[in-house]
Order: structure tokens, then sequence, then C-alpha cells
């Protein structure tokens, strides 16, 4: 029990330095580096896309019903987000309708 407080603790610790570290370094009155700027701007949906590749390399749409319910899931995804443009809509649609086709369909 005291070893899992410890590891709770420190893992706390770490997510809180982690996420505050970066305002106590720029602090309030300073200019945020161009550099992180465009970070912020471009590493969102450069990582949505790696998360996709990845969750999708491993499928193989020439053995049985296998593709299917994740291109179907993709396209829902992709007309969700260019209709609304909210991310949680569209993934969590997403993942509502894959479950419910992998579960019920296929």
């Amino acid at each position: 029990m005291e070893h899992s407080v410890a590891i709770i603790g420190v893992v706390a610790l770490c997510t809180l330095l982690t996420r505050a570290l970066p305002f106590w370094i720029l602090g309030g009155k300073r200019e945020i580096p161009q550099t992180v700027k465009y970070l912020g701007k471009v590493l969102p949906p450069a990582i949505m896309v790696i998360l996709v590749i990845y969750c999708l390399k491993s499928v193989n749409i020439f053995v049985g019903s296998r593709g299917i319910p994740e291109f179907l899931a993709v396209a829902l995804v992709v007309a969700l987000h260019c209709w609304r443009k909210n991310t949680l809509l569209s993934i969590g649609a997403g993942t509502v309708f894959y479950m419910i086709l992998v579960q019920a369909v296929f």
C-alpha cells in the first residue's frame, strides 16, 4: 500500500512538473518563441495522423470482413470533422460506430 502511494505521488509530481515547467520557463510576460508556436500548431494534427496510421497498419483488407469496419469508421470521423470541426465529437462518434460495427455486425 505504501509503495503504491509513493508511486502515485511520484507520478503526480512528474505530471505537475511537465505541465507547469513551460509556464515557469516562459513566464507570463515573455513572448512565446516562434518555434513553440509552430510546434503547438502542427504537432496535434501530426500526432493524430501517426495514431491513425499505427491503428490501421495491421488491417488486412483481403482477409474476411477485416478492413470494412475500420474504413467505415475512418470515413465517419473524416465526414463529421469536416462538417462540425469538433474533434471530440468526431473521435467519440467514430469510436462508438466502430465498436458497434465490430460487435454487432461483423
